[in-house]
């Protein structure tokens, strides 16, 4: 991509961004990640209403009488964007591409980090660490972070979220919060590393999908080609056998997913190309407010 075009580009997802998450997003990111970096500042007794999570009970134990551990909010948090670069990322048969959308999302919660004070890092990921670029504040990094977003080339098409997740609980000493972008079209099992990940850190899944990932359209016979491996085949979409089972498939592989993210404990959307990722964003942060 040209240099005057990245430009061009960064400015007008720069433009949008900040208009959404200093409009809509500012409030509902505050209240959904506030919280997750607090520090221990001191014990109090217990009051009525009080969460019994926070009882302290060794100094319960001294006094013979309940006492609580009193946090205060950490002024800053540092976000960590895991962003997956894989092949499957340039497949797109709807408004854009998922890597335009995946850029869109990521560069909206940065905007969103920088408002309230955080510093922001990325990892970009296939099935090895393509490029980790580590937390630091401002306007600058986040431009910074965009253009590369735009025009990083990945040496890997191939996709290990595993890796991804596992490299994060290494690099990132204190608690973090992590968004990981992807499109989850995996071959490995990642509960393991997700599930280590997010003891340590808070760890929020966005998945970003074509719907033609979702279902065939009837179109006769197409050729298909696996963007991660290369594998080229032609499929008759006119069988409705084909189309079902494509659908099954489809259904089945998110379920599987939906069954890692739970297990793990880690908050997940699916957001799909053709759709509006403002409101699935929006939900995701009520849910956690």
């Amino acid at each position: 991509m040209e240099t005057s075009e990245i430009i061009k580009k960064v400015r007008k997802i720069e433009i949008k961004a900040r208009g959404l998450s200093s409009n809509i997003f500012a409030g509902q990111y505050h209240s959904a990640f506030k919280g997750r970096g607090m520090a221990f500042s001191e014990v109090r007794e217990y009051q009525y209403g009080d969460d019994v999570r926070d009882i302290d009970w060794n100094v319960t134990a001294r006094f013979h009488k309940p006492f609580v551990k009193v946090f205060e909010e950490e002024r800053e948090l540092t976000v960590m964007l895991l962003i997956d670069v894989s092949g499957s990322q340039d497949f797109g048969t709807q408004k854009q591409m998922q890597r335009d959308m995946v850029t869109e999302i990521a560069a909206t919660i940065a905007f969103s980090a920088i408002q309230n004070n955080d510093k922001i890092g990325v990892i970009f990921f296939s099935d090895k660490i393509e490029k980790y670029i580590p937390p630091k504040k401002g306007r600058k990094h986040i431009l910074y972070i965009i253009r590369e977003m735009l025009d990083f080339q990945a040496e890997s098409k191939h996709t290990d979220v595993g890796q991804a997740v596992e490299f994060l609980t290494g690099v990132s000493k204190r608690r973090c919060t992590a968004f990981l972008l992807s499109d989850f079209y995996v071959r490995q099992d990642f509960l393991q590393q997700l599930t280590i990940a997010n003891r340590k850190h808070d760890v929020v899944a966005i998945q970003v999908y074509d719907k033609r990932s979702k279902e065939l359209p009837d179109v006769g016979l197409m050729k298909v080609v696996d963007a991660e491996t290369g594998f080229e085949q032609y499929v008759d979409t006119s069988s409705r056998k084909l189309r079902e089972s494509y659908r099954r498939y489809w259904m089945n592989r998110q379920n599987q997913l939906k069954d890692t993210f739970t297990k793990s404990n880690v908050d997940s959307v699916s957001i799909a190309t053709d759709e509006d990722f403002v409101k699935s964003l929006l939900g995701l942060f009520k849910q956690r407010g």
